[in-house]
């Protein structure tokens, strides 16, 4: 999620675009930005990446204004459609407001159920428009946009960092747990709220701090106001951001990406010493762990897979046919790096272990002469609630073979994990909270009772 507010004259749009340009990474879905001009609110979304919803043509196109807010859609909830692409854009009795929300709500099934029997009406399949429609019930009893996100936060459960803006104003908020990150910077007299640190510094805006775990900051022409957090709630900060999620040069609550990364490897080459001559990282997330790993072991690091620039990341596509025939053509080996070498690669995960089979293979074809693999995260064990995709026990390899047998299915010589323990060292002296609910099955706050991604296609009465 990107916000921006201009307090003086227009020029939001490009700053927009330019920070969802940086944020691509933590959705490849669809894309969206609504801009505010002198209160009156448009927004263009579509189904895409970036580059490919905002065409030349389509920015000229596209009215500047003071206020904007964007979106980059990695689902969790609900269906790849125009649809669920975000912002959110509503209109009601108090004016117009538009949304984007990154997490997943827990309780999104009860409160739709509700709102839908006192005759609300939903277009999208998202919990976001939970949130939404949340909000807009509030603002109708609340004297303000800020007074309504703030009753909204004691209604609305699970891991949100939103920003949402209205004729007069921008709003962000993170819930109560900080699940999902939320920072806040300037760019020169403009105020900027985005999800990562990263893309403040891609606009040229210089950050000004993270925002807390339930505070909720609102931006005007009178300047900034900010409420810290009403619920008392355990902290849990998502540890996949520093394992896979974000980017390596962006800080989260105090800790750099890269530098979570580099002890993650550390950590793998104490507790998992090989004798090898090469260690490699799998772009890109794999990377920093596999210099730690090098730094640590005093094995040379190599050079040992290109990736295709030009495809996403296959964590994060939306389905397993689709992650498959990604990895086909995202990665080529170096074998001047590879050949006849006894090569210990290092990559962030392994959940299904199809993309780890193919990458060993590709390495294999490229004359390695043994495969170890070094994952800089515990193995996966659990379902995700917070906004990761991972919703099924079933699916997870962990869940039916043990270590060897994983290391014997993907072609592995051998293979290594973080244990949960070793988390705690990612965030270095800061030791944060982290929700490792993934892999170890406790949570800071429960599970919903209903989880399925696409539960919102699915009539509620059971009638057609």
């Amino acid at each position: 999620v990107f916000g921006i507010f201009r307090r003086g004259g227009v020029g939001v749009l490009q700053e927009t675009y330019h920070a969802l340009y940086c944020l691509q990474h933590r959705g490849q879905e669809s894309a969206g930005i609504a801009i505010n001009r002198d209160g009156v609110i448009s927004c263009v979304k579509d189904v895409g990446l970036v580059a490919d919803v905002f065409s030349r043509e389509r920015m000229e196109k596209m009215r500047d204004g003071q206020i904007a807010i964007g979106h980059c859609r990695y689902g969790t909830t609900g269906a790849l459609s125009q649809a669920n692409a975000q912002p959110l854009l509503v209109n009601h009795l108090k004016g117009a407001m538009a949304v984007v929300h990154n997490g997943n709500l827990t309780n999104a099934w009860e409160l739709r159920s509700q709102y839908e029997m006192n005759g609300a009406i939903f277009h999208t399949t998202s919990d976001s428009e939970v949130i939404a429609h949340t909000i807009t019930q509030q603002r109708i009893q609340c004297g303000s946009i800020e007074k309504a996100v703030r009753s909204t936060m004691k209604i609305i459960e699970g891991a949100y960092s939103l920003v949402v803006m209205s004729a007069t104003k921008l709003i962000a908020a993170r819930d109560p747990h900080g699940f999902r990150p939320l920072c806040m910077g300037h760019l020169g007299e403009a105020v900027v709220f985005s999800s990562e640190s990263c893309a403040l510094e891609a606009i040229g805006a210089t950050f000004d701090r993270d925002i807390a775990p339930g505070e909720v900051v609102m931006v005007s022409q009178k300047g900034i106001q900010s409420w810290p957090a009403e619920i008392q709630a355990r902290r849990g900060l998502c540890v996949f951001e520093f394992i896979y999620f974000a980017r390596p040069d962006s800080v989260i609550d105090g800790v750099s990406v890269h530098e979570a990364r580099l002890r993650a490897g550390r950590i793998l080459a104490r507790n998992h010493p090989k004798d090898v001559d090469v260690v490699i990282g799998a772009p890109d997330s794999g990377l920093d762990a596999a210099l730690g790993y090098s730094y640590e072991s005093g094995i040379p690091y190599g050079i040992g897979l290109i990736k295709n620039k030009y495809i996403g990341r296959t964590f994060i596509q939306p389905g397993q046919a689709q992650r498959a025939d990604a990895v086909r053509i995202k990665l080529n080996a170096l074998a001047t790096t590879v050949r006849g070498k006894r090569v210990l690669m290092v990559d962030d995960s392994i959940v299904r272990g199809t993309t780890s089979k193919r990458v060993i293979q590709i390495l294999r074809d490229a004359g390695a002469a043994e495969v170890h693999v070094m994952f800089s995260a515990p193995p996966f064990r659990h379902p995700c609630y917070f906004g990761t995709d991972i919703d099924s026990e079933t699916t997870l390899i962990a869940n039916h073979h043990s270590e060897e047998e994983i290391g014997r299915l993907i072609g592995a010589d051998s293979i290594g994990f973080l244990s949960p323990e070793d988390l705690e060292e990612l965030t270095g002296d800061l030791r944060l909270p982290l929700c490792k609910g993934c892999f170890t099955g406790e949570y800071p706050t429960p599970p919903p009772a209903i989880s399925e991604k696409y539960r919102f296609e699915i009539p509620l009465s059971g009638e057609g």
